[in-house]
C-alpha cells in the first residue's frame, strides 16, 4: 500500500502560514471559515452540462457528493470539466472531437487539483468519455478519490416496445429503404430519450461504469443505478464521506488500480457483452497508473470468460433491466463464485472486492437477463482480438449475437464516412461486401471517430450481418453487425490498410482471428512504393495538436507518453 501521507500535506500549502494570507482570503470569498482552512480540501469534479441528457442532472449530484464531503470533515469545492454528447455528435464532423474530448476532460482535472493543492477527489461523469477520463486524471494524480457514474437512461417507449438512442440511428436507414414513412420517422425520434441518463443499452458509458466498479473506484452497485433513482443521490453523498475514509486510512488510486484490478474489469466487460471502446479506455487507464495492459491480455482473459448478458445493442435488454434484478454487483457475485474474479482486490470501501460482494444480493432467481454458466451466449467473450497483414498491431471485433463467424469478401475501399455513407444510400454496397472505411484513426480522423450512423444504416438497410464492415476508427458501444475496428497501425501512418484497392479479397475469420486481404509479397511492396502520406487534415487548433501527439489505438490512444 502507498505510503500513508499527512491528510493535508497538499491543502496546507495555501492554507498555513502568514504568507498564505491572500490565498486564504480568497477562498474565504468563495465561502471558507476559519475551520475550513484546517480540514482536508477535496475537489468535487463535475461533468454537468446541458449539451447531453448523460450529464443534465450532474449539478445536482456533484451538490450531493459535496454535501457527503461537508458532512464528514472535509471543505469540499466544487469544478467542473466539459463534456461532448457523442450521440449528438455522431455522423457528421463533430465526432471528430469525442476522443480528443477524453484527454481534454482528464488534463482539465488534473490541472485544477494540481493548481488548487486538493487533497482528495469525487468525480462525477455520465457520457461515455466522462468515466475513462476521470479514471485517468485520478490515476495520474493518485489522490484519494471515489468515482460516481451519473447513471444510465431509462428505456423509451413506442407502441409498447422499448427504444433508445440506436432505434433512432437504424429508423434512419429504414427510411432511406423506404420501409419507415417521415411521420413514424419523427415519433421515434420523440420517443427514445425520456430524460436524464447515458444511454441504456450496454453501449460504452455503461460498459465503463461496470468497468470502474470491477476496478474498484466506484461503490458497490453505482454503475448499474439510474440517473432519476433517488439512490444515486444518496451514492455521491456517500462518495463524499468515501473519500474522506480513504484520506484517513492512505489508500490511494493506484493501491486499488492494479494489474490484477484490470483483470476484473476487463472480466465483467467480456461477460457483459461490452463495447469495444473498452480497449482504448482501459489501455488508457493502465497507463495513467503505470500499469502495463495489452491486447494479450483481453484476449487471455476473454478464452476464460463466457457472454452471459443479453443486453443491448446485440440483445434484449437495458442497463435499468439489470439493475432490477440485482446489477452489476448479482452478476461480478456470480463471476467470483466461478472463480473469475480476484477477491483480494482493494476497492474504495477499504475492503476487498470479495468482501464487498459477500455483501450484495444474488441475482433474482426468476430471470432472463443474465444466462447461466452452462448455457451461455457464447462460451467465450465477444469482444475479439484479430490480427494479420492487414492489422499487425491488432483490431477488434464484436462479436456477440453474429452467427457468421467467418467473412471472406471483396472490399469496398472509403477514405471518409461521408463517401462510405452516400455509397451506402446509393446501393453500391451489396451482400458479401467488405466496406473498407479509412483515414480515420486517431491521427488520421482526426480523432478516430465512430461510426454508429454506418452501421446503424447498414442495419436499416437490411444488410445487417451480411456486410462486413472494417475501418481504422472505432464504433458505437450501440453498433452491432460484422464490423472491426481500431485496426492498428491506422492508414494515416502507413498501415496496410492503407494500400487496399477495390475489390481485393478481405477475410476476417473470429475463430482463427486472423484479419487478412489477398496480396503478393510484391504487389503489397509495389502498392508501399507508391503510397504517399497525406497531411493531417487539420493544421491548428485542438485536433491538429491531439494528431501531432496521439499514440496508435492499440496503445489506448493517448497523448502523454
Amino acid at each position: 500500500m502507498t505510503e500513508k501521507k499527512d491528510l493535508r500535506i497538499r491543502s496546507k500549502v495555501i492554507s498555513e502560514g502568514v504568507n498564505r494570507v491572500p490565498n486564504r482570503a480568497m477562498l474565504r470569498a468563495v465561502g471558507f471559515k476559519d475551520e475550513d482552512f484546517k480540514k482536508p480540501m477535496i475537489g468535487v469534479a463535475s461533468t454537468w452540462s446541458e449539451v447531453t441528457p448523460c450529464n443534465i442532472h450532474i449539478n445536482e449530484l456533484a451538490l450531493h457528493a459535496k454535501k457527503g464531503v461537508q458532512e464528514h470533515g472535509g471543505a469540499p469545492l466544487i469544478f467542473n470539466t466539459i463534456t461532448v454528447s457523442d450521440g449528438i455528435s455522431m455522423g457528421h464532423d463533430g465526432m471528430l472531437f469525442s476522443l480528443p474530448s477524453r484527454e481534454a476532460i482528464a488534463d482539465s482535472i488534473e490541472i485544477v487539483t494540481g493548481a488548487e493543492r486538493f487533497d482528495g477527489l469525487v468525480a462525477v461523469g455520465g457520457c461515455d468519455k466522462n468515466t475513462p477520463a476521470c479514471l485517468m486524471a485520478i490515476g495520474r494524480m493518485n489522490l484519494p478519490a471515489v468515482y460516481v457514474y451519473g447513471g444510465t437512461i431509462q428505456p423509451g417507449k413506442l407502441d409498447g416496445k422499448d427504444v433508445d438512442i440506436v432505434t433512432a440511428f437504424e429508423a434512419v436507414g429504414q427510411y432511406h429503404d423506404g420501409r419507415m414513412t417521415e411521420e413514424e420517422l419523427h415519433k421515434v425520434e420523440c420517443s427514445v430519450c425520456p430524460g436524464a441518463g447515458a444511454c441504456g443499452g450496454m453501449y460504452t458509458a455503461n460498459t465503463m461504469a461496470s468497468a470502474a466498479e470491477a476496478l474498484g473506484m466506484s461503490l458497490p452497485g453505482s454503475s448499474s443505478t439510474p440517473a432519476i433513482s433517488a439512490n444515486k443521490a444518496l451514492e455521491c453523498a456517500k462518495a463524499g464521506e468515501t473519500v474522506i475514509d480513504l484520506l484517513d486510512k492512505g489508500i490511494y488510486p493506484r493501491d486499488i488500480m492494479t494489474k490484477r484490478a484490470f483483470e476484473n474489469a476487463i472480466t465483467v466487460v467480456m461477460a457483459l457483452g461490452g463495447s469495444t471502446n473498452a480497449f482504448l479506455h482501459l489501455i488508457a487507464i493502465a497507463h495513467s497508473v503505470e500499469v502495463e495492459l495489452t491486447y494479450d491480455d483481453f484476449e487471455r482473459i476473454r478464452l476464460k470468460v463466457p457472454h452471459i448478458a443479453d443486453l443491448k445493442p446485440s440483445g434484449k435488454y437495458a442497463m435499468q433491466d439489470l439493475n432490477d434484478i440485482g446489477g452489476v454487483p448479482g452478476v461480478m457475485k456470480l463471476l467470483l463464485a466461478q472463480g473469475l474474479l480476484h477477491g483480494d482486490c482493494l476497492t474504495v470501501t477499504g475492503k476487498t472486492l470479495a468482501e464487498n460482494l459477500a455483501e450484495a444480493a444474488p441475482l433474482q432467481a426468476d430471470q432472463d437477463i443474465i444466462y447461466p454458466f452452462d448455457k451461455p451466449l457464447k462460451a467465450t467473450g465477444p469482444l475479439v482480438v484479430l490480427k494479420g497483414n492487414l492489422a499487425p498491431e491488432g483490431a477488434i471485433a464484436k462479436m456477440s449475437g453474429m452467427k457468421k463467424l467467418r467473412f471472406t469478401g471483396p472490399a469496398r475501399v472509403y477514405d471518409s464516412e461521408v463517401a462510405a455513407t452516400e455509397a451506402i444510400l446509393r446501393d453500391e454496397i451489396q451482400k458479401g461486401d467488405v466496406l473498407v472505411i479509412r483515414y480515420c484513426g486517431p491521427k488520421g480522423g482526426p480523432g478516430m471517430p465512430e461510426m454508429l450512423s454506418v452501421t446503424a444504416l447498414i442495419v436499416g438497410k437490411g444488410l445487417g450481418g451480411e456486410v462486413a464492415l472494417m475501418t481504422d476508427g472505432r464504433f458505437s458501444g450501440g453498433s452491432h453487425g460484422f464490423v472491426v475496428g481500431h485496426v492498428a497501425p491506422e492508414a494515416q501512418v502507413g498501415g496496410p490498410i492503407a494500400y487496399l484497392q477495390h475489390g481485393d479479397a478481405i477475410t476476417i475469420d473470429s475463430e482463427t482471428q486472423e484479419i487478412s486481404f489477398q496480396i503478393t509479397d510484391e504487389e503489397l511492396e509495389k502498392r508501399k512504393q507508391v503510397w504517399i502520406q497525406p497531411p493531417l487534415k487539420v493544421s491548428r487548433g485542438v485536433l491538429a495538436k491531439y494528431a501531432r501527439l496521439v499514440s496508435s489505438a492499440s496503445k489506448g490512444a493517448v497523448t502523454d507518453l
